[in-house]
């Protein structure tokens, strides 16, 4: 009798538990789309976050992982997926962690997903960031490889943002490869390359008037190349 008792004991609070979990799923399955509607990004993420850890999700991790890297949240985005490369990684998955390591300055670990989506589905954006973080690593017939793929592949609707002035603004992501192909070949050899790379600056910015970096590169290097210039008449 006490060994029935206590087996129904269990059984109700086994279905209090199913039913109790059921509930709380609906709710925040209607609490995350009511969030979605008004566009409160932190209602969203709150939301998922308790969804994951009412049922636990790869797929619901991921958005939410995609949802903080959109917000500038890299640290929080990392710390939610982690920062191995599985075998079975969403291409979602993968591109937060390059975007992530990528904004915290950490370009040997980025690289690594970068290449990963480049292998996936190779394509001119991810060339332009990989030839990048290789530049800055100072492979640069690694990046230049990529932005030669680029600019082989590039078609005329795509863009890209830059972000170092006070006001973003977007050019052709043809007129950023070439940019990118300027500073790699200078950076190869910035002597013997000196000319080429200013060339470089100048079409990238015949492409796109209000290119601000790369009025900037290219007033630099002509200063420079003034520089050397007038460097052997100063000493005769």
């Amino acid at each position: 009798m006490k060994k029935l008792i206590l087996l129904l004991a269990v059984v109700t609070a086994f279905n209090v538990t199913a039913q109790t979990k059921s509930e709380l799923l609906k709710h925040f399955e209607a609490y995350h789309k009511e969030m979605k509607g008004q566009g409160d990004v932190q209602g969203v993420i709150n939301s998922l976050t308790h969804l994951n850890v009412i049922e636990p999700s790869v797929q619901r991790l991921d958005t939410l992982a995609y949802i903080y890297v959109t917000e500038g949240r890299n640290l929080e985005a990392l710390n939610t997926i982690g920062i191995d490369l599985g075998p079975t990684d969403s291409d979602i998955n993968v591109e937060v962690k390059a975007i992530s390591l990528k904004a915290l300055n950490q370009p040997e670990r980025a690289v690594v997903f970068y290449e990963e989506l480049f292998k996936r589905n190779a394509n001119p954006y991810v060339a332009y960031e990989i030839a990048d973080i290789k530049t800055q690593l100072q492979d640069f017939a690694g990046a230049k490889a990529r932005v030669d793929y680029g600019l082989t592949n590039v078609k005329p609707d795509m863009k890209r943002a830059f972000y170092e002035s006070q006001q973003p603004y977007e050019v052709s992501l043809k007129g950023a490869l070439t940019y990118m192909k300027a500073l790699i070949v200078f950076n190869m050899n910035q002597t013997d390359n000196l000319d080429q790379a200013i060339t470089l600056l100048g079409e990238a910015i015949a492409m796109d008037a209000n290119f601000n970096v790369a009025q900037l590169s290219k007033e630099a290097l002509e200063a420079r190349k003034a520089k050397e210039t007038a460097t052997p008449q100063t000493k005769n």
